[in-house]
């Protein structure tokens, strides 16, 4: 009777002991993974919010960067983490929605993750090479057109956001285009600004602005439905005469993988929104054009990643592409 009572008690304190693990959850530091090489728009973002969701989770946030497979190596690092909210995923459509539907390597599906919180939109922006001779998308477009060989333009990785979306204004127009694939965003300008490809669409950064001035490259047009207000002068694609509601953004989000406890889970979204709050975050992120989410409820955030996977499916289907 006497092991009997004692094996129920040992029970009873190693169930406490569990619960008490649980709630005292982050214990440790949380790794912030972007799945981009340093430098790039996305490690702007998380560098922008790490401090402040450091301080209300109590523990140090560490960014790590992991680039490569337009983002399915990161997604796959998390994955196969362990699924207790130590690994926060930053997340956009590029590796959590359109990998798995153009690559078929790719074996995850989007809801092998937990929405967490929305952090931004970014508009993008086409953007040249200086020397290219195109003032506006119209003038890019009519040059496409007229040029014996085709257009060079770079991306993130065959079935990137950037790579159908350039793919679908092909389809739209009739232009050839040549894609050159890229690991990420910052190898990207680098080889635009050093002319070694004629033109990109990507997410709006702020010192690109600063490379306009310095005479390094030309940003030529806006997908966004209107200007933005840190590029007064450069015409949206409502204004052309060949691609109005030709428009597209792109959004940053925070995931953990699926399974992890509502607990963790609960705690990483008051952070990540307590973020979006803090001032100094916020000047960061705005300055980069970025557009903050309003406050979203999990069920909320969770709604608006099933709506985006939905529409997302679609525009794959419209660029025509056929991955491998």
């Amino acid at each position: 009777m006497k092991k009997h009572l004692m094996f129920a008690v040992a029970v009873l304190l190693a169930g406490l002991g569990g619960g008490a693990c649980a709630q005292d959850f982050p214990a440790r530091p949380v790794s912030l993974l972007v799945p981009y090489p340093a430098g790039a728009a996305s490690d702007i973002t998380a560098r922008a919010v790490q401090g402040p969701i450091s301080q209300s989770l109590g523990v140090q946030v560490v960014v790590e960067n992991l680039g490569g497979a337009n983002g399915a190596l990161g997604a796959n690092r998390v994955l196969n983490a362990k699924a207790d909210g130590y690994t926060l995923f930053q997340g956009s459509p590029n590796e959590l929605i359109l990998a798995g539907l153009t690559n078929k390597a790719v074996a995850y599906k989007p809801d092998d993750f937990q929405f967490v919180a929305p952090v931004a939109t970014s508009p993008y922006v086409v953007i040249t090479r200086a020397g290219l001779g195109a003032a506006d998308v119209d003038e890019l477009l009519a040059l496409a057109h007229q040029r014996g060989v085709p257009l060079t333009y770079g991306s993130g990785g065959a079935g990137s956001m950037i790579h159908l979306i350039s793919e679908a204004l092909a389809q739209r127009t009739g232009v050839k285009l040549t894609h050159i694939p890229y690991r990420g965003g910052a190898p990207l300008i680098t080889d635009l600004a050093g002319g070694q490809i004629d033109f990109a669409i990507v997410p709006y950064q702020a010192n690109y602005e600063d490379m306009r001035r310095e005479g390094r490259l030309k940003i030529i047009g806006t997908l966004n439905r209107e200007r933005l207000p840190a590029l007064p002068d450069v015409p949206s694609v409502q204004e052309s005469a060949n691609l109005k509601d030709f428009n597209y953004t792109i959004w940053t989000a925070y995931l953990v993988k699926k399974g992890t406890p509502a607990d963790a889970v609960q705690k990483l979204h008051r952070a990540v929104q307590a973020s979006l709050r803090d001032p100094a975050a916020r000047k960061t992120l705005e300055a980069q054009g970025k557009i903050l989410f309003p406050p979203q409820s999990l069920a909320e955030g969770q709604a608006f990643y099933a709506e985006q996977t939905a529409s997302l499916a679609e525009l794959v289907r419209r660029s025509g592409f056929r991955g491998e």
